[in-house]
């Protein structure tokens, strides 16, 4: 079994090739090989068993794909797009690498004529106001994001190869994942994750929106385990409505303060500083806040049940249990 995960250095690609290291296999079958890509070379430590090889460069420059896929994958994981944010903002460069790079991947395995598993992270972004609540796996999609329509050309595309038979697709509508390590990133989404981690690092982290806005978000362990389970179910269960909308919890700013102040205790909830940011604001107003999952659920996807499982999950990751 080879796999190709393409955004391998990003927080989900990290969490996804350390799970495959471990688990060592994907549909009963033992990984042989993982090819870990990214624009910033990964860095993963060698297991016994499976061959990992660590390379960086540019999806979206041409003949770069086709290299990628040139030794024939039998599992690809596309992970790889620049934040909300930034494709807000640059526009050129949010079509080049959200959607040009992901025509040019499709293309790529079209031309080598064989038939892999290409899981492609799709987002809720998909979506856009006037919204139901709950979100069904069947609502249209309006994005009134660049980034949000990006994604959901690319669904399109991802149904339209898999019914042409090029390759077998699963799209994944992630919930925004928390808490992320690391440092803040462009995207606008980024202030959910920052005011619960950096507090829990002794840091100030500043609330751009009301403590109202709500939300749905899974932790990285789960955006791990969505993409392998994505990797292992059975293409006919999917049927040919190949996106899914992706279980979380649907959390309030203000429910997910107070999970922080029962873990880590009114000290940590001191260090956030409301700072209203209009721009923010915007952008967030735009996104659902919750979702009728249950179509991905009847076909196994799981994350966590709480607020506080999120938080705890992240304090495993970078501190031990507490």
């Amino acid at each position: 079994m080879k796999v190709l995960v393409i955004g391998a250095a990003g927080m989900i690609g990290r969490k996804l090739v350390e799970s495959l290291l471990q688990k060592g296999e994907l549909v009963d079958k033992p990984i042989s090989q993982i090819l870990a890509y990214d624009v910033v070379k990964p860095e993963f430590e060698e297991t016994d068993g499976i061959f990992i090889n660590c390379r960086s460069g540019d999806l979206s420059e041409p003949g770069e794909a086709a290299d990628l896929v040139n030794d024939k994958p039998d599992v690809i994981f596309h992970l790889a797009a620049i934040v909300s944010g930034e494709a807000e903002t640059d526009f050129d460069k949010g079509y080049r690498i959200n959607l040009q790079a992901v025509q040019y991947l499709f293309d790529a395995i079209r031309a080598q004529n064989y038939l892999p598993r290409v899981v492609y992270a799709s987002s809720i972004a998909v979506f856009g106001a006037p919204f139901d609540d709950p979100i069904r796996d069947d609502f249209h999609l309006t994005p009134l994001t660049s980034y949000g329509t990006q994604k959901a050309i690319g669904e399109l595309l991802l149904a339209d190869y898999t019914r042409k038979g090029i390759f077998d697709g699963i799209g994944l509508r992630f919930p925004t994942i928390v808490v992320r390590p690391g440092k803040p990133n462009l995207a606008a989404s980024g202030f959910f994750s920052n005011i619960i981690r950096e507090p829990l690092a002794g840091k100030e982290a500043v609330l751009p929106v009301s403590r109202d806005v709500k939300h749905w978000m899974a932790s990285p362990d789960s955006a791990a385990g969505f993409c392998i389970h994505a990797a292992e179910i059975e293409g006919d269960k999917v049927g040919p409505r190949r996106n899914l909308t992706l279980p979380g919890i649907a959390v309030s700013v203000g429910e997910m303060i107070e999970a922080l102040g029962r873990i880590a205790g009114p000290e940590a909830v001191a260090l956030i500083r409301e700072e209203p940011d209009e721009a923010i604001n915007v952008i967030v107003s735009n996104w659902p806040r919750e979702f009728d999952a249950a179509r991905a659920i009847s076909l196994g996807f799981r994350c966590e049940t709480s607020f506080d499982d999120i938080i705890q999950a992240h304090i495993k990751d970078t501190r031990g249990e507490i």
